[in-house]
């Protein structure tokens, strides 16, 4: 069985593709590919249908990361097929939890720096759009150290599944 997991941001075309691009990368490189599926998609529509902000596409790949991206905005009754949906901020959480169906589909919803130990006390990932190339830098730092807690912990998830 398929784990799906989606990561959601603002608009689809900064944090959480940037999220999925590196997460993507983490899966196959634990031959999870197969197992997991990983896309992203935003609270609002501005961009759909847009490729992912040219910074970020520059900085993902100066990382050595995937860059194939269309924006899209996230609708309630994808968490029917979602295992969990990771949110880039605390807004977006809330936004997130608003829109569940189900109290059980609300508890699928997580920040992404819940997964890394040593983030701050402030979990969210700050918005890299209105500034340079340095907060599109500072964006893909924070998603790198929280997708290994991530990986790890859909992992477990996976293999709790194939028992």
């Amino acid at each position: 069985m398929t784990y799906r997991v989606s990561f959601v941001c603002t608009g689809n075309i900064c944090r959480s593709p940037m999220a999925e691009s590196v997460f993507r990368a983490r899966v196959a490189e634990a031959g999870l590919d197969g197992l997991v599926e990983v896309d992203s998609a935003g609270t609002d529509g501005w961009h759909e249908g847009d490729g992912a902000d040219p910074r970020a596409v520059a900085v993902l790949e100066e990382h050595g990361y995937g860059t194939d991206h269309v924006a899209r905005r996230f609708h309630a009754s994808w968490f029917a097929r979602l295992d969990l949906v990771i949110a880039l901020d605390s807004g977006h959480r809330k936004i997130l939890r608003r829109l569940a169906p189900t109290e059980q589909d609300a508890e699928k919803v997580h920040l992404l720096r819940s997964y890394d130990p040593d983030a701050p006390a402030d979990l969210d990932v700050p918005d890299p759009y209105y500034g340079g190339l340095d907060g599109f830098e500072e964006c893909l730092e924070m998603v790198e150290a929280a997708s290994t807690g991530l990986l790890a912990a859909v992992r477990e998830e996976v293999e709790g599944q194939a028992v």
